[in-house]
């Protein structure tokens, strides 16, 4: 479906299948509450023949965390949780090696300090539960806490889920079911139920390189951000491994965790949806955040360079803002992207909830090009 108007966003989707390497994919947008687009197609497999159908979810990796940051963020608004309380207020044990003065703002901002692990867990460990709170609880921080920032790509996870757990009694993954998807029909879920997987909705993953000839944006890292992705011992690739040796995002068992940086499993629909819940009331539903809460999202609270990813990025509170490395429709957009292609994100200035999903997963960080190239088409609708 494609709303008078929004005919471009349908044609760059196709042309993602024709000439940028999509393998299976879906694309929704809102605006003012009301959906404009919703558009899938290809292989519900990027490595099988399945047909992607019109309620075919995938794992998104950390476009997970824009929707996880939603939780504290409730909490917030509800009274619950202090965004300028130490996180050792709520979490005691939080307070080892340096930490005392870590806000809660702090790790929603990636300013904690602790992005990555002096010991990587197993994927065992990062899904039980206790091991990744209780390391990242004990880990002394890689620089003094709320004086810069770095992506905490997976330590993330334990951060919010043990605040959650600590503020209301029950895991992020469940308040996010119970308070936010299940009230405005989200198909989106950190920890997949069995009734889910039962029902074989969710699509594999697989990576893919871009066709020589497709016109993707095959330029060269610079020099800084390739040297150190390749150096084991650089702060860069110490957070991406702190889970190691990465896991089968395919595995049952780790689409079952709750890993709120990085395996939320959903639609492009559901992703649309949510953002635009963010902004304001969508149809048939409710809206998530107060303006003020809203506003809260998108305020800076981290610019300039990140020591993880070795760029310049922005953050608001839990959400990656429009910059150079944040591929979003103007400077009031807020959202996330997934490392390998997804992306969703608001734009309150336009009305916008938008969401995208792929199970063919590029090399891509923070700027897939099948991503932009939607963006731009719906930029030129707008």
């Amino acid at each position: 479906m494609v709303a008078e108007g929004f005919e471009p966003v349908r044609d760059a989707f196709v042309r993602n299948f024709d000439v940028l390497g999509d393998r299976g994919a879906a694309v929704a947008v809102y605006r003012d509450g009301r959906k404009v687009v919703d558009l899938w197609g290809g292989s519900r497999d990027a490595d099988g023949t399945e047909p992607w159908t019109e309620d075919t979810a995938q794992i998104v990796r950390s476009a997970t965390k824009g929707v996880a940051a939603a939780v504290p963020l409730l909490l917030h608004q509800r009274g619950l949780l202090d965004l300028d309380a130490p996180v050792g207020a709520y979490w005691p044990e939080f307070k080892a090696g340096g930490k005392e003065k870590v806000l809660v703002r702090d790790v929603l901002a990636h300013r904690a300090g602790v992005p990555a692990l002096d010991r990587g867990l197993t994927a065992a460990e990062a899904a039980d539960g206790v091991s990744g709170p209780r390391a990242v609880a004990a880990q002394h921080p890689f620089w003094e806490p709320g004086t810069g920032h770095g992506y905490h790509a997976q330590t993330y996870s334990w951060l919010l889920s043990e605040l959650v757990l600590r503020v209301t009694g029950r895991t992020l993954g469940a308040v996010l079911a119970e308070d936010i998807a299940e009230p405005l029909g989200l198909d989106f879920w950190i920890g997949l139920p069995d009734a889910v997987a039962e029902a074989d909705r969710v699509g594999r993953v697989a990576p893919v390189d871009p066709p020589e000839s497709a016109g993707m944006l095959r330029t060269r890292p610079r020099r800084n951000v390739s040297e150190a992705y390749a150096d084991p011992g650089s702060l860069t690739r110490r957070a991406f491994a702190a889970i190691h040796p990465l896991p089968d995002e395919n595995a049952p068992a780790y689409r079952a965790a709750e890993l709120p940086a990085s395996n939320g499993i959903g639609t492009a629909r559901a992703l649309a949806r949510f953002y635009g819940a963010t902004i304001g009331v969508v149809e048939d539903g409710a809206r998530i955040f107060t303006p003020a809460t809203t506003r809260l999202a998108a305020r800076e609270h981290s610019a300039g360079p990140d020591r993880v990813l070795v760029v310049n990025t922005r953050f608001g509170a839990g959400y990656m803002l429009h910059g150079p490395a944040s591929p979003l429709l103007s400077p009031a957009s807020f959202g996330h992207p997934g490392r390998g292609g997804s992306l969703a994100f608001a734009d309150p200035d336009a009305g916008i909830g938008f969401g995208y999903v792929t199970n063919a997963l590029a090399k891509s960080v923070t700027a897939d090009p099948r991503a932009q190239a939607l963006v731009r088409a719906l930029k030129s609708a707008l």
